[in-house]
């Protein structure tokens, strides 16, 4: 038997301020905190742990793009504006596949990071 990648275990992103984003990441979108230690914050979101973690350079930030799934993206994407997230635009159809349409919606965290809704509707 080879040796495989199964899943994703964890997602770094680096951010400016750990406490704000601390509160963006658990109170706004209601991630499950974990812990925080050494300058780092782990979060649960399904079966893969967030970290968020300061940069070693000042004032800089870098990370991958995270899509989180919703079942109701213009439902989500309504509530988290009204906690004064800003979205780069309204949810809208990406891809017609056979049996849904995938949809996203593209928003900032506290932080500056590009991060994303997304959703496969029926």
């Amino acid at each position: 038997m080879s040796a495989q990648i199964t899943s994703i275990g964890q997602i770094a992103i680096t951010v400016q301020d750990l406490q704000r984003a601390i509160v963006f990441y658990r109170d706004i979108l209601g991630l499950s905190f974990l812990f925080e230690t050494g300058g780092m914050a782990f979060f649960n979101c399904g079966s893969t742990r967030l970290m968020l973690t300061t940069s070693e350079k000042p004032d800089t930030t870098y990370g991958s793009i995270i899509y989180y799934r919703t079942d109701d993206i213009a439902k989500m994407a309504a509530s988290l504006r009204a906690q004064n997230v800003h979205f780069e635009d309204d949810p809208r159809m990406i891809a017609k596949m056979p049996d849904h349409d995938l949809w996203m919606a593209f928003f900032h965290d506290s932080e500056g990071n590009l991060l994303a809704l997304m959703s496969e509707v029926r």
